[in-house]
């Protein structure tokens, strides 16, 4: 299993499929953004995503989305509020934020956001 900081730094890509995007690292997740739906349940009865944690990696189901990259352009990015598994969630310098972008067939670029990057507080 990768840590973020790895990821991040070794630009290791995510994939995506469908409505389905693997994440190669594992993390809780506090708040998703895609388009304008702003996602913070993230329980079993969500609507709107369903996470399924492996031993090595973190799947995410969009529920509300047949494809994710016939919704999402390029240029656009699903956003995220997490912390990385084994962090403590309640220490405030935990929470990263990071951005999903689909490119090539099937690849998610992971990058970490700076402030320019709009996040709904």
């Amino acid at each position: 299993m990768y840590t973020l900081d790895e990821v991040i730094k070794n630009k290791i890509s995510g994939l995506c499929y469908g409505n389905r995007i693997l994440l190669p690292f594992k993390a809780q997740l506090l708040k998703v953004i895609v388009e304008s739906d702003i996602i913070t349940d993230f329980s079993r009865s969500s609507k709107g995503i369903q996470l399924v944690e492996h031993e090595e990696f973190l799947d995410l189901y969009f529920l509300e989305y047949k494809g994710l990259s016939d919704s999402l352009s390029k240029y656009e990015a699903i956003k995220m509020v997490l912390v990385e598994e084994g962090k403590n969630i309640f220490d405030w310098n935990n929470h990263r934020k990071i951005a999903l972008y689909l490119t090539e067939k099937h690849k998610v670029t992971i990058e970490e956001t700076g402030a320019d990057i709009l996040f709904i507080e």
